[in-house]
């Protein structure tokens, strides 16, 4: 194997509760997102803008989709022979196995994938967030500054920091304080993370911890501490563009919604940063003349005879005759019968809406959710099926 300057090691083996149904047979890198995407599609494409081509994906919670949509890496070009995607998966060792405990346990078990390339620095990225960003960037600062570790953060309003990893600097950037999901935040400045670490650094912080009993072998809760203890210089790097935590059903509902305008801040259309993704091979979508659409994205393969207004529809979902779509989220191949109304709603894959019923309600601000796989029969009124 050729030696490599940085690996990435993508964490994709979250169960995320948070989204519910959405989660219950999937993980949550694989989830429908963008019309065509999954989520996990962005930090992929990334890590290809950024000319990073040697990638361990680490996988855990319910597998099967995810990695049979990862392959061997071709859509993302890292199917490579020297580097490329790997699939990590836990693994029997001669005295015995066990799940990934946590984060930093998970790249702790997979300490001989990294140094079969002998690299001088390792990104740890996850797989549930929306964003675009040029990993060299912030590598290059990272040798400017010196610094042993660097994490990207990004300013929240203060109403949501409690959900994230918030950071304190000084006047250089440099991080003086590190809280994990603090109930009572005092900053605003979240972790998006994503770290850089030089690569010495971060193993022997990582042996450190796994002898740590009361460890529970989590970089934000553990490993970040640690250093930040023993003096490790911890810089911040500023993000400045888009990004989306899509780990709960609302934020998953307004990351897909923040794409319905003419000029939206996460720009699809750049030809310089495509989002790679499988591509479903359907045929071009169909609109009937009984079908009005609205500041919506209407994927191949669709057939829409109903309305849809500020709503996201994946391939092949079909919308019948007066029916109406209101500020929704529809997956693949979903069916929706005739006359049927929904309104602020995350329909899962292959769900049938039967002609008539009525799903949310359009004086509520809440997000009604329908489980993949699911029939929804006629006069229901739904708020949530599981």
């Amino acid at each position: 194997m050729g030696r490599k300057r940085m690996v990435a090691m993508l964490l994709a083996g979250g169960e995320g509760k948070r989204l519910g149904v959405l989660t219950k047979d999937l993980a949550k890198p694989a989830v429908h997102f963008g019309g065509k995407y999954r989520i996990i599609d962005f930090t992929l494409s990334n890590c290809t803008h950024s000319g990073i081509d040697t990638i361990g994906v680490l996988t855990q919670y319910q597998p099967l989709v995810l990695n049979t949509y990862l392959g061997i890496g071709s859509p993302w070009g890292l199917d490579r022979r020297d580097g490329g995607m790997a699939i990590l998966p836990p693994y029997v060792k001669q005295k015995g196995g066990m799940w990934y405990k946590g984060t930093a346990n998970a790249i702790y078990q997979n300490m001989g994938f990294i140094d079969r390339y002998d690299p001088d620095y390792v990104l740890v990225i996850s797989g549930d967030h929306i964003y675009t960003m040029d990993y060299e960037l912030m590598l290059q600062e990272h040798e400017e500054r010196g610094a042993d570790v660097t994490i990207a953060c990004i300013e929240v309003s203060l109403k949501e920091a409690s959900r994230f990893g918030i950071m304190h600097v000084d006047d250089e950037g440099m991080i003086t304080a590190f809280e994990e999901k603090p109930k009572v935040p005092t900053s605003n400045l979240a972790s998006m993370g994503i770290y850089i670490f030089s690569w010495p650094v971060l193993q022997k912080y990582l042996i450190r911890d796994e002898a740590n009993r009361g460890s529970s072998n989590d970089f934000g809760k553990d490993i970040i501490p640690a250093m930040l203890q023993d003096g490790v210089r911890l810089n911040s790097y500023t993000f400045k563009g888009y990004w989306k935590d899509v780990g709960t059903l609302e934020s998953l509902w307004e990351a897909n919604m923040d794409l319905l305008s003419e000029k939206p801040v996460l720009d699809l259309n750049d030809k310089n940063w495509r989002i790679y993704s499988v591509n479903p091979n359907r045929p071009a979508h169909y609109s009937a003349a009984t079908a009005e659409i609205y500041d919506s994205l209407i994927t191949e393969g669709c057939i829409v005879e109903g309305l849809v207004h500020r709503s996201v529809l994946f391939y092949g979902v079909q919308v019948g005759v007066d029916s109406e779509v209101y500020e929704s989220v529809i997956m693949p191949n979903v069916k929706i019968g005739k006359g049927a109304r929904i309104y602020k709603a995350i329909i899962g894959e292959n769900a049938i809406i039967e002609d008539g019923v009525v799903i949310g309600d359009p004086n509520k601000e809440s997000v009604t959710v329908i489980g993949s796989d699911e029939f929804v029969a006629a006069n229901q009124s739904l708020q949530e099926v599981e």
